[in-house]
């Protein structure tokens, strides 16, 4: 059996006793970042084989992986936080057991989407989660593209590039659009801003921004 688990997105805390029950018993833990996931398994004494398993070697891991699950072997797939696949790998190993008949299950659990567009204030009854836009090329045409939505619009952003995202949000979705922009998610220092486009870029160019950010965008006016 194959296990996707959620893993806390910053409060240790936020982790179903049946993930830690499952973590206990398997007999390898896959993780994004073996350094990263050792505080979460040391937290909570779990002591099991770990192995890296991310963007960067999913392609030449995910053989052998499938391999040891043909073995009869229980494997866990974690990433650095929230729910493998939303935003990280987990893809690729769902659709070779889906292929090849492994059993697999998805636990439910944390990922910081669901309570960035809870707070945001915004219409949720429906929503589009794009997650990261693309550096480079087709960013321009997928911000064009969803700026006539008319659901509320989710996305992820690294600090360094917020700015620059709330410039394009000021350019092609208009100044007035409503943000909701969410920080720090179940941390110490956890802050979420609401306001118009113009309000936000005009805060966040005078403070430096630090943390992992969820920005939830008013869709389009019918």
């Amino acid at each position: 059996m194959l296990y996707f688990i959620p893993t806390p997105i910053g409060n240790l805390k936020d982790i179903t006793y049946r993930a830690i029950e499952i973590l206990k018993s398997v007999d390898l833990i896959l993780c994004e970042d073996t350094r990263t996931s050792k505080v979460l398994l040391s937290h909570y004494q779990i002591q099991k084989p770990v192995q890296a398993y991310h963007q960067h070697n999913e392609h030449e891991r995910t053989d052998a992986i499938i391999q040891m699950l043909q073995t009869d072997k229980n494997i866990a797939l974690i990433t650095d936080a929230g729910t493998p696949g939303i935003s990280d790998p987990a893809y690729l190993l769902v659709k070779h057991c889906v292929q090849q008949s492994i059993p697999f299950q998805c636990l439910p659990g944390a990922t910081a989407f669901v309570p960035a567009l809870v707070n945001s204030g915004l219409p949720i009854n429906q929503f589009l989660f794009y997650g990261f836009l693309p550096v480079k090329k087709g960013r321009q045409t997928a911000l064009n593209v969803l700026a006539e939505d008319t659901r509320t619009l989710v996305f992820y952003e690294s600090p360094h590039r917020l700015v620059k995202f709330l410039v394009e949000l000021k350019t092609i979705f208009g100044e007035t659009r409503q943000l909701s922009i969410s920080r720090e998610l179940t941390k110490i220092y956890e802050e979420t801003r609401r306001g118009t486009v113009a309000e936000l870029w005009q805060h966040f160019s005078h403070i430096e921004p630090r943390g992992e950010f969820v920005i939830v965008v008013e869709g389009k006016s019918k």
